[in-house]
């Protein structure tokens, strides 16, 4: 049975405190008017030593001409304004969305297992468990956040506004699938089925471990083969809505598996990472190394899927050079391109070249690195779909992007390893237990 260390526990509500502070600074910090703005442009424009703009008349210049440059600075200026308000919160929807698909793919994953009826993961069954327990809490954060969203507390997503639909034909078209009250509903059904399957799951698991019969296995076996049809859906669904809806006017076909593939190779990673860091501390002693090799496999696996799908949608869009499609390409390669080739460094590059090597996927700490590395590499890819339709070329990491991973995952690590020190490690009523137990190669 395993104890949630008092250590793990207060440096876990560190940095909940720690991100919470943080995250409130954010806000706070941003600029509180269109004029404070308008000051701040100023300064930046003399600080590169660049003329500022007056509004004096020039004795050669129209009248005209003196109120459009007037005119546009203001727009530009309300522009600016919008986008630094809406980065504290784009920085916390960043982060939650991150967290919580680490704990929804772990789900995934925990499904396929199950209506695939393997034997070697059963004895990590119990750490999945746990990281799915952030899933109830995750979508009561992230639909909170929705709510305050369409109450038009930030402008992350333009369809919401009435003004911005009124004069954009395109999301008029799409207002049928569009609209607030339908974007609610899509999300409380998908979370509604997540969660369900989740507490079943877990229901039936623990009811297995004392059971005379399989009856519970195979309702589970079931259950999960249902449940990744619903998913499958479900998850297209969500990465249009909560990610791709960010920028209304772009499109792309491959969205829903690119996010996927960003889900699951996180995942895996999360569950390799809690599994070593248990068994140093002398848990989940039936854990060896060929389960870690296994998922070390996986991580592999799951990031070249992911650069397939990366350059397969960038490629496609690239070469038939259409408008509406590479638009979206453009602003992040233009004004994001560290961070936008940075990603393909640590999701493609590193784990290729370091977990190639069978040897390597055996190491513990070389395991604990490379998932690091892939971790920081998938957040960023979650940062880059996001920041660049929300705070357009005003992007920066900083105080609160930093706070609020510290923040989520200070609340994730939280639920997590109570989840763990309520039941026992082993799913022993599983009838694959001694083949996991035995599980070598």
């Amino acid at each position: 049975m395993y104890t949630f260390s008092s250590k793990l526990k207060t440096f876990s509500f560190a940095l909940m405190i720690v991100g919470l502070l943080g995250v409130a600074y954010g806000f706070f910090s941003t600029p509180s008017s269109v004029e404070d703005v308008k000051v701040m442009l100023q300064e930046t424009h003399d600080a590169h030593g660049e003329v500022a703009v007056t509004h004096e008349n020039n004795a050669h210049a129209s009248e005209n001409a003196v109120h459009e440059t007037t005119h546009s600075d203001d727009a530009h200026a309300e522009h600016v304004f919008h986008l630094l308000k809406n980065k504290p919160w784009s920085a916390l929807y960043v982060a939650l969305f991150f967290f919580f698909m680490i704990s929804l793919a772990t789900l995934a994953f925990y499904a396929i297992q199950h209506a695939s009826q393997a034997g070697w993961p059963v004895v990590l069954f119990r750490v999945m468990e746990a990281i799915t327990a952030y899933l109830p809490i995750g979508a009561i954060l992230l639909f909170v956040f929705f709510v305050l969203s369409s109450l038009h507390m930030n402008h992350l997503f333009t369809w919401m506004d009435p003004e911005v639909v009124a004069h954009d034909e395109l999301i008029q078209n799409k207002s049928g699938y569009l609209n607030v009250p339908f974007f609610l509903i899509r999300a409380a059904i998908y979370m509604a089925g997540w969660i369900w399957y989740r507490q079943y799951s877990r229901k039936l698991t623990l009811a297995q471990d004392n059971a005379s019969d399989l009856s519970n296995y195979t309702k589970l076996f079931k259950s999960s083969a249902a449940f990744l049809v619903f998913f499958l859906v479900t998850e297209s669904m969500m990465s249009w809505d909560w990610i791709m809806s960010l920028d209304p006017h772009w499109f792309s076909t491959l969205f829903g598996w690119y996010v996927f593939a960003s889900m699951i190779v996180s995942a895996i990673t999360t569950i390799a990472l809690i599994s070593i860091y248990l068994k140093g501390k002398g848990y989940l002693e039936f854990v060896n190394d060929s389960h870690l090799h296994d998922l070390a496999k996986f991580m592999f696996g799951f990031s070249i899927f992911w650069t397939y799908l990366w350059f397969s949608q960038f490629m496609l869009i690239w070469y038939a050079n259409i408008p509406e499609e590479v638009t979206y390409f453009v602003s992040r390669f233009n004004e994001y391109k560290i961070p936008f080739l940075g990603m393909l460094v640590l999701n493609f590059v590193f784990p290729l070249l370091v977990l190639m090597n069978s040897d390597y996927k055996r190491v513990n700490w070389f395991i604990v690195c490379t998932g690091i590395v892939i971790l920081i590499g998938h957040y960023v890819d979650i940062y880059v779909m996001i920041m660049p339709a929300t705070v357009g070329d005003q992007w920066s990491f900083g105080v609160s992007e930093l706070s609020s991973i510290l923040l989520i995952l200070g609340i994730f690590i939280y639920v997590v390893f109570t989840a763990l020190s309520k039941v026992p490690l082993l799913a022993k009523g599983n009838p694959f237990i001694k083949e996991s137990k035995d599980f070598h190669y």
